[in-house]
């Protein structure tokens, strides 16, 4: 199994919403794929409720059996409608990958 893990930063202002308005979107938009995408095998989306320094706004934690399912994943037109809303609310992003 592949664990893919994505936090964004989002940007203060966007689309003429909020940043926190922005990432309870983001979060219907991503939680929309369940059950859309047949290679997803889980998906969880969390929402940052205590600011710091070091925080990131929003985390998408994504399970699949293999690589090509992620790459399957990663091109199909769904998430890539909602990989085009959040690149125009991100301020940037981090990835990790791993099996387990």
């Amino acid at each position: 199994m592949l664990k893919h893990i994505v936090m964004w930063k989002l940007k203060e202002v966007a689309n003429g919403k909020t940043k926190k308005e922005n990432a309870l979107l983001l979060k219907e938009k991503l939680e929309s794929l369940v059950g859309e995408i047949a290679e997803l095998r889980s998906l969880e989306v969390g929402v940052n409720d205590i600011e710091s320094d070091a925080s990131y706004d929003v985390v998408l934690t994504t399970t699949f059996d293999c690589e090509a399912d992620l790459k399957s994943y990663a091109v199909n037109p769904k998430h890539v409608l909602v990989g085009e809303f959040c690149g125009s609310i991100r301020e940037s992003r981090v990835v990790v990958d791993y099996f387990f």
